[in-house]
């Protein structure tokens, strides 16, 4: 079951006196037809009502086991960062060299599946070189860069202070947003991006252990965040690039992230130290870090496919809000594993950033149906679910044709 469909007109015919008599059989989980007579018992085929139902209770377990594995995968790589990577922890050499086999892997696997699964993925459109170097490089290196900076935070800050950072991403996707005609600037989302940006404030006062450098670096992946989503949405959105399945997206945006995030490795990473580190000393110990690499490499692609195949079983906004969760559910796991220090004013900050975040995801999911009102206007086709956007010369033209 869809959550749509025509029901069938269904009639309780009742016969008495000579005469029938149709009424109105409203039934919302199945549909099955009754026919009442008198003296007879009343006889309903609730077939077709038992299939509704057990197809319904299907999606939403089928739903909520890839929840689990998105939480479960999203976690599980949280504290594999942070425990790799933090300076009182595992102190990893190259976090470079680590985001780099990450990304050759979610290369290496999605090329796989889209060529060897083609028919799955049909693809008529031929992306020139202009668009793949003005559209696709671009939101490569964006993705590449959040991640990059989203690591190389954690080496010197708390997941829980990095997670509610990097929780002000909305404002600066607005602002993005903004600035590619993507959204019309409105009191609506200026309040949201306050409540947001006091939410942050909040989590960053009176902080006695506050690392600036850090800071600055999840901050600046906030930024990267809100650049590369705008940009995929671009891509996602617009038929024109023949980019509309995510998995194929995914294959033609992670070899640029695996070849930019290498070159950055050759050049930041301590490479003339890695034979007096106990990660590389030894050719054991390179088969270990290769392996430890390989395992985070594996869970990202699971967790991003996950993601990806809840958009397409859902929708975008399902998977927002859940995102909502997960980012409380990684607080309260980073506290309870780590230890991180969380006061009440850093609660108080939390709590405001996640209403902050939930206007935005109502405010997205307003968008949504009054782009579906349009369409259902114009007679146009609808929009992937995955488009969170209207491109505004798009939708100007949509309301010229009304008029």
């Amino acid at each position: 079951m869809n959550g749509t469909g025509n029901m069938d007109n269904e009639s309780v015919h009742l016969r008495a006196t000579g005469t029938e008599k149709h009424v109105t059989f409203d039934i919302e989980n199945g549909t099955g037809r009754s026919t009442i007579g008198v003296g007879s018992p009343v006889s309903v085929n609730s077939h077709g009502s038992l299939e509704k139902i057990s197809r319904n209770s299907f999606s939403v377990l089928k739903t909520l086991f890839f929840i689990l594995l998105w939480y479960s995968c999203s976690l599980v790589l949280t504290l594999y960062n942070k425990t790799l990577l933090g300076n009182d922890l595992g102190k990893f050499p190259a976090p470079l060299l680590m985001n780099t086999v990450h990304f050759a892997i979610q290369a290496v696997v999605s090329k796989f599946i889209t060529y060897f699964w083609s028919h799955k993925f049909p693809n008529s459109v031929v992306m020139s070189w202009r668009d793949y170097f003005l559209r696709v490089v671009p939101t490569a290196l964006g993705t590449a860069m959040d991640i990059n900076l989203s690591n190389a935070s954690l080496v010197s800050i708390s997941v829980t202070f990095a997670t509610m950072c990097k929780s002000g991403a909305p404002i600066f996707l607005l602002l993005f947003a903004f600035a590619f005609r993507l959204e019309a600037p409105s009191f609506k989302l200026s309040g949201i991006m306050t409540i947001i940006s006091v939410g942050i404030l909040m989590t960053v006062a009176k902080d006695t252990e506050f690392e600036i450098w850090g800071f600055i670096l999840v901050m600046l992946a906030a930024v990267m965040s809100g650049f590369r989503w705008c940009m995929t949405q671009i891509l996602l959105q617009k038929e024109a690039y023949g980019l509309k399945n995510p998995l194929t997206l995914m294959s033609y945006v992670s070899p640029v992230m695996a070849l930019a995030t290498a070159l950055l490795s050759f050049a930041m990473d301590p490479w003339d130290e890695f034979q007096h580190n106990n990660y590389f000393n030894s050719p054991w110990s390179i088969i270990r870090s290769f392996l430890l690499m390989i395992f985070g490499g594996a869970l990202a692609f699971l967790m991003v496919l996950t993601e990806y195949i809840l958009v397409s079983v859902t929708s975008a906004v399902t998977v927002t809000v859940a995102g909502v969760v997960k980012e409380a559910v990684t607080i309260l796991v980073a506290v309870l594993y780590f230890h991180d220090e969380f006061t009440w004013l850093k609660g108080c900050g939390l709590i405001t950033i996640m209403v902050g975040v939930s206007l935005f995801n109502w405010y997205k999911y307003w968008k949504l149906k009054k782009g579906h009102a349009v369409e259902d206007l114009t007679g146009g086709p609808p929009r992937d679910s995955v488009a969170n956007y209207v491109i505004l010369e798009e939708d100007e033209e949509e309301h010229d044709s009304l008029e």
